[in-house]
This record gives structure tokens, sequence and C-alpha cells, in this order.
């Protein structure tokens, strides 16, 4: 099942070629014979999933499916799910049995999915590599010796390598586009509030949002249709109609504007990432989309502004994990500080401990004004910037990453170039904005990754575009060498 679509699994289905009970067992003895290679999942929940997939088939005959009934997916372990497991990939979390679900998982189980299991992550999010997890790295399919990318690099991971056919994912600076890239997916981040964040559990309050990961542009229309909508359980989701996602997609490219940022292009981006970037501007020119070159000036302090509020939001929400309410508690405690400075200095990892005294520092006292106050109005500044752009031009694209895939430990003790792996998807975050990122070549035997970004609440317009690129393409065919 490999090279399996969502929308594949939708027609076997329907044609009754296979039962959901039929392909969720097929990959839940994928994930058993070749998971201990990747390590993409923390937990299966084999047993539930199967009891599910009855559930679909019984659904199915019954003419009561939803939009996806009887799919197997996986969900990254940052989302709340009722009676299983959710660790953030943190020994702080590693006892946590959520006792909700998250609104995204409640809306794809209410249209028909089955979960299979919750996949590997960066520690709370924290990271560009999926290297900082308390259960190991996660390996990239494509090069076992390389990383798939973070924070959502196990939801990566197990798509490209055959271990479900979507996940969802989260994306704070570039966690969902970024391993997407590298693994060769199709992965959308959508506006800031298109998506509930209920239950989604809290990295950076103002730049976190959850969105969906898969092969292709369609899986990942599919999935948003279903999991897109306002949720008065988050004070952040928006009150807007859901567009028909699925059913935009053939819309004609002619006269779509695309405007190329120069400051994408400059130093530090792989050669063969620009050629194939510039390739693929050259098949939307053949699909009658214009391309024109802009600017977004405040491009270069995107990230030393991300690394500003991003800390200081984690500062805030990790305050919680203090070993008194729930999660790790250090043993013996002498007395209440010792508890707080034992529990939180032993559950966390160096990543997240790093990214817990820079915004706690950046939001003390004397200190406030000089790098919190001045790092929101930059962000300001990089969303005028985008406001500008999109008065000339419907979509912005570029590159996803500087860089292929690196190698495992390449990075880890430098956390400096470690941050520059997100240098183009960050201002997306910071923005607001939603953007996409797809398959567009190989280097190295390595997956590139382009870049879609769009106005606010437009996935629609980001979907056709990169759905119309794939019918024209078979990058997001390409099978990594370790898919089962």
């Amino acid at each position: 099942m490999p090279n399996h679509t969502v929308a594949d699994i939708l027609r076997g289905l329907e044609a009754k070629t296979f039962s959901s009970e039929e392909i969720t067992q097929q990959y839940l003895d994928a994930i058993v014979a070749h998971d201990p290679r990747y390590n993409s999942y923390i937990t299966v929940t084999a047993a539930a999933a199967l009891e599910q997939a009855r559930a679909a088939d019984l659904a199915r005959q019954n003419g009561s499916g939803g939009l996806l009934c009887g799919v197997p997916i996986a969900h990254k372990d940052i989302f709340c799910t009722d009676g299983v497991r959710t660790s953030c990939a943190s020994k702080m979390l590693n006892n946590f049995i959520a006792p909700y679900n998250a609104t995204i998982v409640t809306k794809l189980a209410q249209a028909g999915t089955i979960t299979l299991g919750k996949t590997n992550m960066d520690e709370f999010a924290m990271g560009s590599s999926n290297e900082t997890s308390f259960y190991g790295a996660v390996r990239n399919p494509w090069n076992t010796d390389c990383v798939p990318g973070g924070s959502s690099g196990g939801s990566a991971a197990a798509i490209a390598a055959g271990l479900a056919p979507a996940a969802t994912g989260t994306d704070t600076g570039g966690s969902i586009r970024q391993p997407a890239a590298l693994c060769g997916l199709t992965g959308l981040k959508p506006t800031y509030g298109r998506v509930s964040r209920y239950g989604m559990i809290a990295f950076a309050s103002s730049l976190d949002q959850a969105g969906p990961m898969a092969k292709t542009a369609e899986d990942n229309a599919l999935l948003l249709q279903a999991m897109a909508g306002f949720d008065p359980l988050d004070s952040t989701s928006m009150q807007l109609p859901v567009p028909d996602f699925v059913g935009g997609l053939n819309k004609d490219l002619k006269g779509l504007k695309i405007g190329v940022p120069k400051e994408y292009f400059s130093e530090g981006l792989d050669p063969a990432i620009g050629a194939a970037v510039e390739a693929a501007l050259d098949e939307y020119r053949k699909l009658g989309a214009e391309i024109k070159a802009i600017s977004l000036p405040h491009t270069h302090l995107a990230v030393p502004c991300y690394y500003i509020i991003a800390p200081a939001e984690a500062s805030a929400n990790l305050s919680r994990f203090d070993g008194v309410r729930y999660g790790y508690r250090c043993e013996n405690p002498k007395d209440l500080d010792d508890l707080y400075t034992r529990t939180r200095a032993e559950g966390f990892g160096a990543e997240v401990k790093r990214r817990i005294l820079i915004g706690t520092y950046a939001l003390s006292s004397g200190f406030y004004d000089a790098y919190y106050r001045k790092a929101q109005q930059i962000r300001r500044l990089i969303k005028q910037d985008f406001n500008e752009a999109f008065k000339e031009v419907d979509i912005i694209a570029g590159p996803t990453t500087p860089n292929p895939a690196f190698a495992l430990g390449e990075k880890v003790s430098d956390p400096l170039t470690m941050y520059l792996e997100d240098i183009y998807t960050i201002a997306v975050n910071l923005a607001g904005l939603p953007a996409i990122s797809l398959p567009v070549g190989l280097t190295q035997g390595k997956p590139i990754g382009l870049q879609l970004i769009g106005r606010d609440f437009d996935e629609a317009s980001l979907l056709a575009a990169a759905h119309q690129y794939q019918q024209r393409s078979d990058w997001h065919r390409q099978v990594a060498p370790g898919s089962v």
C-alpha cells in the first residue's frame, strides 16, 4: 500500500476492492515489521484501529460513512487522544493519558478516519530535525542516515515509508512544510484560525497551527475539508465558512499571478534546489500563470524575531509542567522549590530547556521592551511586507528549505545553524498566512520542496495550484528507497 494515496484508498473502498479492516491490518503489519528502522511512531493503537475499521466497514454498508470513511491515518503525538498516551515526545509527559480528544482528532474521526497511532516528533515541537525526541531520533526513508525534518518528522517519515497514507502535523515555524519537503510529501499549513487548536498541546500559541500531511494536494484537500471549521472551544478559531477545497482543485490557473521574492534566492540556497524551483515555475508559466519578481524586505529579520517570540510564549505555556498536577514528577523532593526545580530539570530535554531560558530572559524585567516588544514590532513589518506583495500577486512561491535533508547529528551541536533551516518558512507563521510545500525534484537522491504562500484563508488557491502542478509532474509519485 505504500504508493496508495488517500484518494486511491477511498476509491478502493468504494469499489469494494478491499475493506477498511483489511487495509488497516496491512498498515499495522507494516508498522510492526518496518518501523523499528525509522522510529516514526511512539504509540501504535492496533486494537482500537481494527475496531474503528470494522465500524467504518459497517457504516459504508449502511451508507452512513463520512468523507474519509475507512481511511487509516496517524496523529502527531501533540494532539490529545482520549485514553491514549499523549507525550509530546517528552519525558515530562511520558505517562500522560489524555482524558479527551483534540478537536482535530474528533473531526477526523467523525469523517470516518481510522487512527493507526501517534507519531514521533521533536520534544514539545521544538526542533527542525526530529532529533530532540525523548524516544530517539526519526530517520528519513529516503536516506536513513539523514533527518526527516521537524518537528512533525514522525508523521512525514511514516507517510514516506508507507506506514500511513496521511497524518496530522503542527506548524509553528515550518514544522509541517519542512519535513514534507525533506521527505518528498505535500504538507499544508492552514491560515492561523482555520483549524482548531483545542487539544493541541501548546508550544507558541500565536504561531502554532494544525494541518494535514500526505502525498498529494488532493489528499490534503480531503483532509482539510474534514478538519477545518469554527470551534467554540478555541478562542483563536475563526467563524468562517469552509470552502469546497476538493471541488476547487481543478480551478484554471490562467492569469494567476505568482510572486517570487528575490530574498528567497540569496546566498545560502543550495543551487540544485534553486534550479528545481525555477523549473517548477516554468511549469506554472505553461499553465498560464504570470511569474513576477517581488520583494519581502524584512525576510532577514524573520528568524531572530521568531526566536524571541516563540521561546517567550513557550516559557509561559510550559510553566504548567511543574510536577504537581500531571506528568513527570521527581522522586523524593525535599520541598516545593526542589520539586519544581528537579522535575523540570529532569523532565525536559536540552532544546526545550534552552528555549524556556531564552523566553524567560526575553520576558524578564528590563529586557521585555528591548527584545519581546521589539520582536512584535518586527512581526508587524513582516506582515505588512506580505500585505503589500499580495496587492500585486495572488500567490508567493519559493523554496521550502535552503538545503535537502542533512545527516543525523550534523547540526545538533550548532542550534543557530539548525534554526536557519526554517529561514523560508518562519515568516509565514509570524504573518499567520497559509502555505503549502510540494515535491518538485531530487538532489543527491533527496527530495526538494516548493513552497507556495497564499492570502489569509485562501488555502483553496494553494491547493488548486499544487494540484494543477501535480497533474503535470510525477515528483509526488516518487517512492522513497526505504518505503515498504
